[in-house]
């Protein structure tokens, strides 16, 4: 055969199932959902591309979890967008330790709490910390791109304290910076715990009246933020009419209930 012919034939893609794989049922489905269903079997194992592909998605959840956050770069990367930022680390001195102790990770080492308490400002309405958690790609990836579409829904509406990256954060870390700022509510954008078809997948928390010791039932969640999940616009329509009921009602977690998507604008694509 010669190299020209070998253009004539189908790609992989098309050529329906490899040979042996017999196919799942539910095959149709699996253009809707990142899901690992539909996967069809040879014999009584599971065909060999679905295995190699479920090892390539466990390798990414892992690095997702131990690559370090390129802080310098996301501090450059948001200054360069406007907005003003500061670096903090929390009680966690290494990753490793990070993943054994949570408590560290939701406590500011005390030289940076300090800076943050002493801080030349006044009371905020909002403070936003950016965390690595438990996906530092997640940050890396979604963080700004989130910020600029917030900005675009709540405008000049509030004062906000500088941005606070954290590095070996928990989601609790927010309260004490939130509280360091005086601010009226503490938000957090995390990277969450990776999944086998999410490993970027980006958590926002909100605390209203935040100190440490504040509690999870205290907050409320929009989970999933990414290009594939719950996209930025519509993240961002959430956090802005959470943020604004949080603000009017003096609550957040149980006690606010989202009821955003009831006005959710036909121009945001709906979750």
């Amino acid at each position: 055969m010669s190299t020209d012919d070998t253009h004539d034939e189908p790609a992989p893609d098309s050529a329906g199932p490899a040979e042996g794989v017999i196919p799942d049922a539910w095959l149709d489905w699996r253009r809707y959902t990142a899901a690992r269903i539909a996967l069809g079997r040879v014999g009584n194992a599971t065909p060999t591309a679905e295995t190699l592909a479920f090892s390539l998605a466990h390798a990414q959840a892992r690095d997702a979890i131990h690559t370090p956050l390129d802080a310098a770069a996301l501090q450059a990367q948001l200054e360069g967008a406007g907005w003003p930022v500061l670096r903090v680390h929390s009680q966690a001195e290494t990753r490793h330790q990070y993943l054994l102790r949570p408590d560290l990770g939701r406590r500011l080492r005390p030289a940076d709490l300090h800076a943050l308490q002493t801080r030349e400002a006044g009371p905020v309405d909002i403070s936003i910390t950016i965390g690595d958690g438990l996906s530092s790609t997640a940050v890396q990836r979604h963080a700004l791109p989130l910020l600029q579409a917030l900005h675009e829904q709540l405008g000049g509406s509030f004062i906000f304290a500088p941005l606070v990256v954290a590095e070996q954060s928990r989601v609790a870390l927010a309260d004490a910076v939130g509280e360091a700022f005086k601010a009226r509510i503490a938000v957090i954008l995390i990277g969450e715990r990776p999944g086998l078809s999410s490993p970027d997948s980006l958590g926002i928390y909100l605390t209203f009246a935040p100190r440490a010791g504040r509690h999870d039932a205290e907050r409320n969640c929009i989970s999933n933020v990414r290009p594939e999940g719950l996209g930025y616009a519509a993240a961002a329509f959430k956090l802005a009419w959470l943020l604004r009921q949080s603000l009017r009602l003096g609550i957040s977690g149980v006690g606010l209930k989202d009821e955003s998507d009831l006005v959710l604008p036909d121009t945001i694509a709906a979750p």
